[in-house]
């Protein structure tokens, strides 16, 4: 994305800082879970412009909201901010000052919501393009350490992948119970036992040096009636992001910057899937909707696209053909993020909670499905999107020419409360 008043040809960092923040294990834990407001909980009941002046620390703005059953996606001009009733992400890229806004968000939670401690935080990020641009503490990750030790005594810093390539950061917090104790404390404790029916899950796709063809559509030449949001949807439908997930469980709001650029927000009803739904979720603390984001930095010389998303996907559902009615498996979600951005590099991360999560009748454990799910999107030819499909058409039938990856890093982490699936991959050949 192109920043307002940005010469299109400075380098903009395009990979995201991430922060995540929960103050309670479930939305049914919050304190007003049994006291709604318009069927809102918790931060949900944040006025939109409580949450505009912490944006504004952070040196960004809401461009749209899209209100769910579960939660709000505000897309954002540097990226975007999803506010559950228990919790609170804010994804934000090129020098915004991520976190700045993080103590602002502490006293937004206890004065609106009567949250006044911390569950669990978790902060990442990859390793930036131009790390002398940033400002504050994101010159440098021992910054960005430090001034989260400053208001957590529970955190660990991480470095994932190669120092000298690519690679990922994490800070992350240990889960407390102690929802009453001030949000610094060191007292760690054992989560609350709240029954899941899915685990915690999040898969970021971080893309870099995007293929000439698959750059040329987000930069922008529309006029009116086209606004930057319609121009954006219609941009969506002929590359085929409204079809990584099924278009009838989807709401996307997208938006087109000038004069270069792309985000969008889209909230999935996951839960209404038969897949899902066949697995009899019924309490109040198992979520039914999740999001996916997608932001696109296109210029050549520093081309990004990163997608992120925290519906469970099966690493592999079957060995038939995907439906595009249904959700995809991981395999299937990989491939045809990748076919649309087409990236010289790219890293996967799977997120995953821990509790109960154990390896299938195989002996296989989620994140080594994962790797291999990862392996077996990307290692085999990927179909690539044509330019010229339509949006009522299928997946199978809106891809032409191959191109193939090898990986060139894969790490496993179990940090306790969640394990984590690393995978970095480059182009090898493309037909």
């Amino acid at each position: 994305m192109a920043e307002a008043g940005e010469a299109a040809s400075a380098p903009f960092e395009g990979p995201e800082k991430l922060l995540e923040i929960w103050f309670a294990p479930s939305a049914a834990a919050v304190p007003d879970s049994q006291m709604p407001e318009d069927g809102r909980t918790g931060l949900r009941k944040v006025p939109s412009a409580v949450w505009e002046e912490m944006l504004a620390i952070v040196k960004c703005q809401v461009l749209s909201v899209v209100n769910g059953a579960e939660m709000d996606a505000y897309l954002l001009s540097e990226s975007s901010l999803f506010v559950s009733p228990h919790r609170i992400i804010l994804k934000t890229c090129g020098t915004t000052l991520n976190l700045l806004g993080l103590p602002r968000i502490l006293d937004i939670a206890a004065d609106h919501a009567n949250m006044h401690s911390v569950y669990q935080c978790f902060y990442s990020r990859k390793s930036f393009m131009f790390p002398e641009r940033q400002l504050g503490p994101h010159r440098d990750w021992q910054q960005e350490v430090q001034f989260l030790d400053n208001i957590f005594r529970n955190g660990a810093a991480y470095n994932v992948g190669k120092v000298n390539g690519d690679h990922w950061l994490l800070y992350m917090t240990t889960p407390s119970n102690d929802l009453g104790a001030p949000r610094s404390s060191s007292h760690s404790v054992p989560p609350p036992v709240i029954e899941h029916v899915f685990p915690d899950y999040t898969i970021e796709i971080l893309m870099s040096d995007l293929s000439p063809e698959a750059r040329q559509p987000f930069f922008s030449t529309f006029s009116s009636p086209d606004t930057p949001s319609s121009h954006a949807l219609s941009l969506s439908q002929n590359l085929g992001v409204t079809d990584i997930f099924p278009p009838h469980l989807t709401t996307l709001d997208a938006y087109s910057f000038s004069p270069c650029g792309y985000s969008s927000n889209a909230l999935i009803k996951w839960g209404e899937d038969p897949f899902f739904s066949s697995s009899n979720i019924t309490d109040g603390s198992s979520p039914t909707e999740g999001y996916y984001t997608i932001h696109v930095t296109p210029e050549e010389g520093w081309s990004y696209a990163s997608f992120e998303c925290n519906v469970p996907l099966h690493p592999t559902r079957s060995a038939s053909a995907p439906d595009v009615k249904s959700i995809p498996d991981l395999k299937t979600l990989v491939q045809r993020v990748v076919s649309i951005f087409q990236p010289g590099r790219l890293s996967l991360t799977l997120f995953i909670s821990s509790e109960d999560n154990e390896s299938d009748e195989t002996g296989e454990s989620p994140v080594e499905a994962a790797q291999r799910a990862f392996r077996a999107a990307l290692c085999a030819p990927v179909k690539i999107l044509n330019e010229n499909s339509s949006s009522d058409s299928s997946i199978t039938e809106k891809r032409e020419g191959r191109r193939r990856y090898r990986r060139t890093d894969k790490i496993n982490y179990e940090f306790g409360a969640y394990d984590l699936a690393f995978a970095s991959f480059e182009l090898y050949d493309h037909k």
